[in-house]
């Protein structure tokens, strides 16, 4: 198991099979507290990106934050590699935790980083902005994702995401020149491999 934490400003980034949740409060002057447990994320995405990825070479990035306002940290992924990223960028995935497992509540294509979270809120779920570009779309631009009730929109290219004039407000979750993790570790034993 990988438990090599990376700190940047003031969000924690975990790497491996646990969790280290980040330090954006849910509200202003609130902090969220750890958890007792968190599902196991590298299994989740494992089998997320099997069907997709034969030749083990994911990458991921991977952010904790309480996104909702219920004091469990949800996760933001941006997968890197294997078959996640073309021209106009990679696959994000926003999760929520869901019993003993994770549930995804938008998957997002064509994504880059700088990935944020906002103060401001939209049905009871924080805004958040991807950075845009490639695929056809020169200058790049952050665009602006609000939950509907149910996910964020899925592509940040076309309504209802918002192309943003200027900076967005917000706490950069997942940075450009943050580094990814091999999803697969060599040293740690897949089901059904020998």
């Amino acid at each position: 198991m990988n438990r090599k934490l990376l700190c940047q400003t003031t969000v924690c980034m975990a790497f491996g099979a646990f969790a280290l949740f980040a330090a954006i409060p849910s509200a202003p002057g609130q902090t969220q507290r750890k958890q007792p447990s968190a599902p196991d994320l590298v299994e989740f995405l494992r089998r997320f990106v099997e069907t997709r990825d034969h030749s083990r070479t994911t990458r991921y990035s991977a952010v904790f934050t309480d996104l909702n306002g219920d004091r469990i940290p949800e996760a933001i992924v941006l997968l890197r590699s294997g078959g996640w990223c073309g021209s106009g960028g990679c696959t994000t995935l926003i999760l929520t935790q869901s019993k003993s497992s994770w549930k995804i509540v938008t998957r997002l294509t064509i994504t880059r980083p700088p990935i944020r979270v906002l103060k401001e809120s939209t049905n009871g779920w924080r805004n958040i902005t991807v950075w845009v570009e490639g695929g056809g779309i020169y200058p790049g631009y952050e665009a602006l994702l609000r939950f509907d009730g149910s996910s964020y929109p899925s592509n940040p290219t076309v309504p209802p995401a918002q192309k943003l004039e200027r900076e967005a407000e917000g706490a950069v979750v997942i940075s450009p020149t943050q580094e990814a993790v091999p999803l697969y570790d060599n040293r740690v034993p897949v089901a059904g491999q020998p």
